[in-house]
């Protein structure tokens, strides 16, 4: 569990020596339900606030931090303590979590925590077909179509939505948002110009006019001289979002809400942060915060001037030897599925379909050559910090929707947008991965529709999950239900994190929540909760009076 500060940063001088202090108050080697040498649960609770360390070059003050945080977080593990020895009299354990607070009801040691029900996909067997999905071409320059899927267009009036996919995947992967939203809504799916089936049609640099590149497993792009239309062709950020602008604009004809998975959340902010006046709002689903490793060459025109290539055609031969190395790697079938199973944290996610589809493209002749142009491809003007501080400041609404368990994007990164935009809604799904519009698109399609629906009613219906309004500032979490596609009933924890969430209320609520889950799931008993919250207690006193103490020397 890797958390971040939201209204208070987090503090200069908390090290390495401050940890091994916490581990140590612990000490759980003493643990009546830990056997010996055994240390599991360490790595499940404590993995929290005090494993952060400073990213990006920031240095942060202890300030904010004042004694009526701590008194509170205090008062949330003694509360706990004391219903934990009421709970241990009759045996009986039912964790409902919201803001930090834990009730007890006296009900048996089952796991009743309350779910909220959601829809599910629509399917053939129930006889709910869903929104048809049409496959398109669009035509953007001579010679560069780009492929393009939508839904829902006799919806007229309705608002329309545009999904960018991450990279190496295209507009397939949203087809269950297609057929969904496309109920209620307009929807557009595209693929970015060398991905997808958005690579070209023709050989962008051929080796001779003479050889015949109809030859099975002839790669495109591997020639020394380019075509005249792929003279400036360089597959970058900066041409997705000009590409994404476009299609906007002269396909779909007004402003839309975009949503964007990992390459396609940074293309998303990066659109929205140069065009405004055509994001009604931008969903991020674990967006990667960088891209590119070369220089821009308009924001730094003499460093990219070092650089004598950067992603264009034809290839310099060094970098073809290259290409044909790697590229073979990466193709192999074998490859492709270890990539899915990171990925995807629900092994039981049925992916044959997503495997089937990246395996035709990495089969295409132009995509070894369009792969090298992308990794070569310079930076974009704009870092996803500077989208990001440009849609705060022209008021670009902003939803996160984040899989907790991506190994790639960790959720450290969705709230570190959070902490720049507090009032930016924050759902953290669990067991999610990289892509849970994919793993989950029922809990991702219903927070969508809600997130939607409050933006277009302009406030006057509250966001998914917050019955109440004074929630909109806390974090709390909901156990989410839904049927799956295969008719299995399936669960996740969504957790939300309001506007005025301080560092102490992302502690408390991480502590208990993780206790909570250990005591449901019968790993634990509510005798042995009550030694760890007592040691919780003990643990955090004395580590909040030493932070304290700090801020008063420095």
């Amino acid at each position: 569990m890797e958390l971040l500060p939201l209204s208070h940063p987090l503090p200069y001088k908390f090290n390495s020596s401050d940890v091994k202090f916490i581990e140590n108050r612990l000490s759980l080697k003493q643990s009546k339900f830990f056997p010996s040498g055994q240390r599991k649960f360490s790595s499940s609770v404590l993995k929290c606030s005090f494993s952060l360390r400073r990213s990006d070059q920031e240095s942060y003050e202890i300030n904010n931090l004042d004694e009526k945080e701590g008194i509170r977080l205090l008062s949330y593990l003694e509360g706990l303590h004391s219903q934990d020895i009421a709970t241990a009299r009759d045996g009986t354990c039912n964790y409902h979590v919201v803001d930090g607070n834990v009730r007890l009801k006296n009900v048996p040691k089952v796991d009743q925590t309350e779910k909220i029900v959601i829809p599910s996909l629509p399917n053939d067997s129930n006889g709910n077909h869903g929104s048809q999905i049409s496959s398109c071409y669009w035509e953007w320059k001579p010679k560069l179509s780009v492929h393009y899927e939508k839904s829902g267009t006799e919806n007229i009036g309705a608002p329309g939505v545009l999904f960018l996919p991450g990279f190496g995947v295209g507009a397939f992967h949203y087809e269950k948002q297609l057929k969904d939203l496309g109920r209620d809504y307009r929807v557009w799916a595209l693929d970015f110009l060398g991905q997808g089936m958005s690579l070209p049609s023709e050989d962008p640099a051929p080796c001779s006019h003479d050889t015949n590149s109809e030859e099975p497993h002839a790669k495109w792009g591997f020639g020394n001289e380019s075509e005249p239309w792929a003279t400036e062709l360089v597959y970058s950020i900066d041409l997705w979002r000009d590409q994404v602008q476009h299609f906007v604009e002269q396909v779909i004809g007004e402003p839309v809400y975009v949503v964007g998975n990992s390459l396609g959340g940074f293309v998303a902010m990066y659109f929205a942060a140069c065009n405004p006046q055509l994001a009604k709002g931008v969903t991020l689903l674990n967006a990667t915060p960088f891209w590119g490793f070369l220089p821009n060459p308009i924001r730094s025109p003499r460093w990219s001037r070092i650089f004598p290539w950067a992603g264009t055609f034809p290839l310099p031969s060094s970098v073809r030897k290259l290409t044909e190395l790697v590229w073979q790697k990466i193709s192999e079938p074998s490859n492709i599925e270890e990539i899915l199973k990171q990925v995807y944290a629900d092994h039981s996610t049925k992916v044959d379909k997503v495997f089937s589809r990246i395996l035709e493209i990495v089969q295409h002749p132009a995509a070894a050559a369009s792969f090298a142009s992308i990794m070569f491809a310079p930076r974009g003007q704009l870092s996803f910090q500077e989208a990001l501080t440009r849609c705060e400041l022209q008021n670009v609404p902003i939803c996160l929707m984040y899989g907790k368990d991506d190994p790639w994007v960790r959720p450290i990164w969705g709230l570190k947008v959070k902490r720049q935009i507090p009032q930016a809604p924050y759902y953290q799904i669990s067991p999610a991965g990289h892509c849970p519009h994919d793993e989950v698109p029922e809990v991702v399609n219903y927070l969508l529709r809600g997130w939607i629906k409050s933006l277009e009613s302009e406030g006057s219906l509250s966001l998914p999950l917050l019955e109440q309004p004074e929630l909109t500032e806390k974090i709390f979490s909901r156990e989410v239900e839904y049927i799956r596609e295969e008719g299995t009933r399936k669960s996740v924890r969504v957790q939300y994190f309001g506007s005025k969430v301080s560092l102490w209320g992302q502690m408390i609520s991480s502590l208990i929540s993780s206790s909570a889950k250990l005591l449901s799931n019968g790993r634990i008993t509510s005798v042995d909760s009550i030694y760890l919250m007592k040691k919780l207690k003990e643990m955090l006193t004395e580590s909040y009076y030493k932070l304290l103490n700090k801020k008063n020397k420095y």
